[in-house]
């Protein structure tokens, strides 16, 4: 996905970053774990079916919360993870039977909500995630 977007704008686009980057003074995944962790979170995702047949949207919206969480603490790329974050889900949201309603994104609520997911604390993204699900 990263590859196929950045393709003409980086040479490394879809190539897992080699350097230690963060945020806000909190480390993302150090770059020689980026590869077992991202296999890690998506077998997990696969042994939840991706999450299709989740009908429930609150239900949904914790399993993805957490799942959009996981990948980017681990925040495989040096630039454009939350561009491959938010197409994940939309990608994860139609494989279940429901659509992203762009409209409802907020950045700023958004973005916190991202930052108190990387401190453990999902409820602001289920919320996040819940009110752009229609």
């Amino acid at each position: 996905m990263h590859h196929h977007f950045f393709q003409d704008v980086y040479d490394w686009a879809g190539q897992s970053r080699e350097i230690r980057t963060g945020k806000g003074g909190n480390w993302f995944c150090f770059p020689e774990h980026i590869d077992g962790e991202m296999t890690n979170i998506f077998r997990q995702l696969a042994n939840e079916d991706h999450l299709v047949g989740l009908t429930n949207s609150k239900h949904f919206a914790e399993r993805a919360a957490f799942y959009i969480a996981e990948i980017n603490a681990i925040h495989p790329f040096r630039e454009g993870n939350g561009r491959c974050q938010l197409t994940l889900l939309d990608i994860l949201l139609n494989n279940s039977g429901f659509t992203m309603n762009e409209d409802q994104i907020v950045p700023d609520i958004f973005m916190q909500a991202m930052i108190a997911s990387f401190q453990g604390k999902n409820a602001p993204l289920e919320r996040a995630l819940l009110n752009m699900i229609s």
